[in-house]
């Protein structure tokens, strides 16, 4: 099995290659980057046997498609995904090689299952599973676990929290992306759109994280639920950076157009706020509180089950790059082992088997904290 990994010597990349070199079925690992620079890869990468370096810019079409010829899938891992996804995709159905990405940005998505690219992997028999990271990723599987434990589904609740501890690179522009303008969310079994960053919650984790403040954020699964989870009413994803004070200057950013997408003329040069901003925010966190080496998901799936109300919620923690690279790696062997079937465009709930995943999941060390509540007749009549 052969695996090319765009992005491969950034931090997620990496991720996703950490796992893979140690699974047998896997022979070779081709890390591609704009920038292919050895010495920013791990030694365990660097001197493996089963890894090369090469040269890849995602804005050259024919170079990906002759690259993806002589492997059996690729994984894009290269950010921001608003950028990258829909290219790469496009590239690998050329190529007519198995993609997998750990899209977290709504816009590529959406593309993806909206355009031709969707009938084309299908023609070709192939498939394009996107946003096969943590989250999205693991949580959406997670989801699939419990509603097949459901007769129905009402609510889904996605949340997530990331120390900017863990943040580098394309990661900071999705951070701030994804607050911009108006976003998906599914509710009252609608898709709509709200004010990103808008609709504050409180919300308790695993620590070391503890009570953090979410916001509404730009995420796929409220586009991709509701494919594959018939029935539900609401589908709603929340997020923070931490320490708080990320998020409130992101806001106050935000509110005074320092994160504006038009040109604007400072002494005879066209400058874009948004790119200053994001050029900032990589040397900002520098001497300030950047919080905890960790990261946190919860998911809540809300249904009925027998007459009786059920919730099922799940809480994790951990570091970043494990937790988005291992399950795009679980997810390259199940397509190799052929257990990944469908063709087309896909989210991880509509060709994953939750069981196989986790089980994997779960053997590499993943620790999942579950809790069930069935509602009693006093709390359904209260």
């Amino acid at each position: 099995m052969r695996v090319l990994i765009l992005g491969g010597v950034g931090n997620m990349g990496q991720g996703v290659a950490r796992d893979l070199v140690k699974q047998k079925p896997v022979t070779h690992i081709v890390l591609t980057s704009l920038h292919p620079d050895p010495a920013r890869l791990s030694a365990k990468l660097r001197e493996n046997e089963k890894t090369s370096m090469i040269k890849m810019d995602v804005n050259d079409h024919e170079g990906m498609v002759n690259a993806f010829k002589d492997v059996d899938v690729v994984v894009n891992a290269a950010g921001p995904f608003y950028k990258t996804a829909v290219p790469v995709a496009t590239a690998a159905v050329e190529a007519r090689v198995n993609y997998i990405d750990i899209c977290d940005d709504y816009e590529g998505t959406q593309i993806l299952f909206d355009s031709e690219i969707d009938q084309m992997a299908k023609d070709a028999g192939i498939t394009v599973l996107t946003g096969m990271g943590s989250d999205p990723g693991t949580n959406n599987i997670l989801v699939k676990w419990y509603a097949d434990r459901l007769d129905t589904v009402e609510a889904i609740y996605l949340y997530w929290v990331v120390s900017v501890a863990e943040l580098q690179g394309a990661a900071w522009d999705h951070s701030l992306h994804m607050t911009l303008g108006k976003i998906p969310q599914y509710i009252d079994g609608k898709l709509v759109h709200v004010e990103g960053g808008a609709g504050v919650v409180e919300e308790q984790f695993l620590e070391p994280l503890g009570t953090c403040h979410l916001r509404y954020v730009g995420h796929p699964q409220p586009l991709t639920l509701p494919k594959y989870i018939k029935g539900v009413k609401n589908v709603i994803i929340k997020g923070a950076l931490i320490p708080s004070w990320v998020d409130e200057m992101i806001k106050e950013q935000k509110e005074t157009g320092f994160l504006g997408t038009e040109p604007i003329d400072v002494k005879g040069t066209q400058i874009t706020p948004y790119d200053l901003a994001l050029k900032l925010w990589e040397k900002i966190p520098e001497g300030r509180d950047n919080g905890p080496q960790s990261s946190g998901l919860k998911v809540i799936v809300k249904g009925d089950r027998g007459g009786k109300k059920v919730t099922y919620t799940a809480d994790m923690v951990g570091r970043m790059a494990p937790g988005t690279g291992i399950p795009a790696s679980i997810a390259a062997l199940m397509m190799a082992a052929g257990d990944v079937t469908a063709k087309g465009v896909v989210a991880p709930e509509g060709c994953i088997d939750p069981d196989k995943f986790l089980g994997a999941f779960l053997s590499r060390g993943a620790r999942i904290h579950q809790t069930e509540h069935i509602a009693s007749m006093f709390e359904l009549n209260s």
